[in-house]
């Protein structure tokens, strides 16, 4: 019955939501653009499978996720899984099987994003196969993973966010000076697709049910950040995924040119189209 009622009142949510949209694009449609709506019939189903879709899914969120993330971290923060010292404390370095479940969870979830796999696969399509759709979604999923670790690691120690925020930073931008050009705005779009309805609740659960059962942590100045630090860290392992594909092209181009003449200049050539080739890597 609770979850009836959760599921009534999250469609109606969402129907809430949903409605100004369908008002804008209706209102260009007929109002500006002066065209009628094709396929109206495909249209309004669409948008009643979007409404459902959306209630059950922040349904299941209320009813699920956010409370199996924070069991997750109350189990994982307690002294049957945390390594003590011989005074009896928890240094930073017991949490392993926190710091281990903070990488699965990221990455996981991150592999799951239905954006990542769209912006995988519009990336696919744009860069001429190029750029493999696992290969991407694998690039940010990692990066995530560890994005979400360093957050387990921040509210255990209990250091400051900025200081996390900065270095990362730092390095993107060091980074993006020297990764091949026509990466930078996919790599700068990636981190924001983790951020997405897969990702966001559960690293959200996990950093709050660790601030709340870390002792010296308070659940809102501790737990939240880590989807900050999610989303940094997928653009430095796609720089890095980028970078790590020119380097294995520019050797793969001396070798040929070593090997014999024409062959060189074919290779040169298909580097010059495609700067950025990423299959093979």
């Amino acid at each position: 019955m609770t979850f009836l009622w959760a599921l009534v009142w999250s469609f109606v949510a969402t129907l809430r939501d949903v409605l100004p949209i369908s008002i804008v694009i209706l209102f260009f449609q007929v109002l500006v653009l002066r065209r009628p709506i094709a396929n109206w019939e495909r249209v309004l189903a669409g948008f009643a499978c979007v409404t459902l879709g959306l209630a059950v899914f922040l349904a299941g969120l209320e009813i699920a996720l956010f409370p199996l993330g924070e069991a997750m971290a109350r189990q994982l923060a307690s002294p049957a899984l945390v390594q003590l010292d011989h005074g009896g404390f928890a240094p930073w370095y017991g949490y392993y099987w926190t710091y281990l479940f903070a990488f699965m969870i990221g990455f996981s979830a991150t592999i799951a994003e239905p954006a990542l796999l769209a912006v995988a696969i519009k990336a696919n399509q744009a860069s001429g196969g190029t750029i493999h759709i696992w290969g991407l979604r694998s690039a940010v999923a990692i990066g995530s993973g560890i994005g979400v670790t360093l957050g387990a690691f921040r509210i255990v120690t209990g250091l400051p966010l900025p200081y996390f925020l900065l270095a990362g930073y730092l390095f993107v931008i060091v980074q993006t000076y020297f990764a091949p050009k026509q990466i930078i705005p996919l790599a700068y779009d990636s981190g924001g697709v983790t951020t997405s309805t897969v990702t966001v609740p559960l690293v959200t659960a996990l950093g709050l049910g660790l601030a709340a059962h870390i002792p010296g942590r308070n659940a809102l100045a501790d737990g939240f950040g880590m989807i900050a630090l999610a989303v940094l860290f997928p653009v430095i392992t796609v720089l890095g995924y980028a970078q790590i594909a020119q380097s294995l092209n520019v050797r793969q181009l001396r070798a040929s040119r070593s090997v014999g003449g024409g062959g060189g200049h074919l290779t040169k050539g298909l580097s010059q189209a495609h700067p950025t080739t990423m299959g093979d890597s």
